[in-house]
């Protein structure tokens, strides 16, 4: 993962708690491959960290900057090739 400077953040602790998960859903939708966002956040992130694998299969990367026990950071990358499957056909499943 690279330099924070000039990434999204997300400070989940001041935004209600049913606002989290879309708000950074429509900013990772915004990134572009090989770009990354940040988070911050008040617990460990674990369900939305299942949600993208289990509904975006490799096209995220993940990494803990912080584990608590206060504050845990993550920055979340948009890989360049996620979403594509090894067979020859190109199709995204």
């Amino acid at each position: 993962m690279s330099e924070t400077l000039d990434k999204p953040l997300i400070d989940v602790r001041i935004i209600p708690p049913r606002e989290r998960h879309p708000r950074i859903f429509g900013v990772l939708g915004a990134l572009m491959p090989g770009k990354s966002m940040l988070i911050t956040s008040d617990h460990d992130p674990r369900p939305l960290h299942y949600q993208l694998e289990t509904n975006f299969p490799g096209q995220f990367g993940w990494d803990y900057l912080e584990q608590g026990p206060e504050v845990w950071r993550v920055e979340i990358d948009r890989l360049e090739d996620g979403g594509s499957c090894d067979c020859c056909c190109g199709s995204e499943h």
